[in-house]
């Protein structure tokens, strides 16, 4: 493990308020912050502010005041009558070196949150910016020292793309935070193993929205294509396919056919990506598939206009294929099980939908979804909330980011245990009559039922040392055959 810095030995009230000033900053440097988002990903001013600015002054906030509870010492209950005299304290401990990745879709927000969390912790942190997003993310990391950060809490390496491997060749970190791609992630997750370096990895989500026969459908249509189309498709939790029950799938292809047709085109980060999600639309033709709006435009350049492909089968490209572009794949489905059955197909899973009228249903699937979020009759926008944290599973990731999960994870338990100097058992074995009377007393404590009843116990359970420590002895005829 890395040596611990002098921003460890902080007290937590003194990162604490550097959380406060970097909020402040950001704040009131805003404008600039939102200025170069736009001019680098090609986000809308209000989407550069919704979507950045505003999660990570709620994240700075959050922390200012549940920091303190999250990583207050516990005492740990329940200690056993053999450990007389004995107490244990839980502790969270900073793990020292956090090597950060960061990403380019939620420049200010992703990376933002991630040096909060690892400076609240007590940790130093070392960022690799995104080669795509470099300008606002250094401007972000500039307020990040000008809040007040000792020199060498926070350093920065070369934002081009090889950078992030060669850190991982050269240096050593305590925990390497990645956000990015599936296909990138498992390179990540490869050199770090090498190295025996834990690793949070946020991957991409190819997930599915949920819509049942008992679902405002107006309102799903809505939510569900605004998700879609959000940041021009370039966001990991957002739905992918919308599984719509037969008996309102009519009413849904009504209410959504005036947003499909009205949309405008949206840049995307390069033209390969317009280009990918135009491909999967258009092979999804060949599958019975058409275009909502009755046309299917090829992108300018990186220009798209959002799609809606509608009677799409589950093994449509544009249903079944990991894309990052303002496109939805609308498939019927016949019934609830129709539904779990081909959200079941895909294996990227991150965050997923439900719609309906009976929450209770939705919460009765969350488990079954596969998912570590799911939304009840909205999507996105409460993943947002800076105490949810965000889990991948399998080909979407590992560890938790954000929320007390988030901030648990940028530090390491330390257990203590104190014994008191006269009030313990003595450290030598007692006595033989010493010894049968509490393996006597402890075995009957220990076989007492749930209420509280002793269950019997044989004399030879009650003497052994250990468990078959007295096995029952064999007869002649039992030794003869065992030789």
């Amino acid at each position: 493990m890395a040596p611990l810095s002098s921003w460890s030995e902080q007290p937590l009230k003194q990162r604490l308020a550097w959380v406060a000033a970097f909020r402040q900053l950001i704040a009131a440097n805003a404008r600039t912050l939102e200025s170069l988002i736009q001019d680098e990903i090609g986000k809308s001013s209000w989407e550069a502010f919704s979507g950045d600015v505003l999660p990570l002054l709620a994240a700075c906030r959050w922390h200012e005041k549940y920091a303190r509870g999250v990583l207050a010492p516990r005492a740990v209950f329940g200690t056993p009558a053999w450990l007389l005299g004995h107490r244990q304290v839980a502790r969270r401990a900073p793990l020292g070196r956090v090597g950060i990745i960061a990403t380019w879709n939620y420049p200010a927000q992703l990376l933002g949150i991630q040096l909060v969390q690892a400076f609240v912790a007590g940790n130093d942190v070392v960022v690799k910016p995104s080669e795509r997003s470099p300008r606002s993310q250094a401007y972000l990391l500039k307020l990040a020292r000008e809040a007040g950060l000792p020199a060498g809490t926070l350093e920065v390496r070369d934002h081009a793309r090889e950078a992030g491997q060669r850190m991982l060749e050269t240096e050593r970190f305590d925990k390497l935070v990645f956000t990015g791609s599936t296909r990138v992630g498992r390179c990540i997750a490869g050199l770090a193993a090498d190295t025996l370096t834990p690793t949070a990895l946020e991957l991409s989500g190819c997930d599915s929205a949920l819509v049942l026969a008992d679902a405002n459908v107006a309102l799903a249509a809505r939510v569900i294509w605004h998700a879609a189309i959000m940041n021009a498709g370039q966001t990991c939790l957002a739905p992918r396919r919308a599984l719509v029950d037969a008996r309102v799938y009519r009413d849904f292809l009504a209410a959504l056919a005036p947003l499909a047709a009205g949309a405008r085109e949206v840049p995307l980060i390069d033209e390969a990506a317009a280009r990918h999600t135009f491909a999967l639309a258009s092979a999804s033709l060949a599958h019975g598939s058409r275009s909502l709006s009755g046309v299917l435009e090829a992108p300018v350049g990186a220009m798209l206009r959002p799609l809606a492909m509608v009677d799409c089968p589950i093994a449509a490209p544009l249903a079944s294929t990991e894309h990052f572009g303002p496109a939805l794949a609308v498939v019927p489905c016949a019934g609830l099980d129709a539904m779990l059955a081909a959200h079941a197909r895909i294996q990227q899973r991150l965050a997923t939908s439900v719609f309906t009228a009976s929450p209770a249903t939705a919460r009765a699937i969350a488990e079954r979804l596969g998912s570590a979020t799911v939304t009840i009759n909205d999507c996105i926008l409460p993943s947002s909330h800076p105490g949810a944290a965000i889990a991948g599973r399998g080909a979407s990731g590992w560890g938790a980011t954000r929320g007390p999960e988030g901030l648990l994870a940028m530090t390491r338990p330390l257990q203590i245990g104190t014994t008191h100097p006269r009030r313990r058992l003595p450290p030598e074995p007692p006595a033989p009559a010493q010894a049968d009377f509490i393996r006597r007393w402890m075995l009957r404590w220990y076989a007492r039922g749930p209420g509280g009843r002793p269950r019997s116990i044989s004399p030879d359970q009650a003497q052994a040392p250990y468990p078959h420590a007295n096995p029952p002895r064999r007869t002649h005829e039992q030794q003869h055959t065992h030789r």
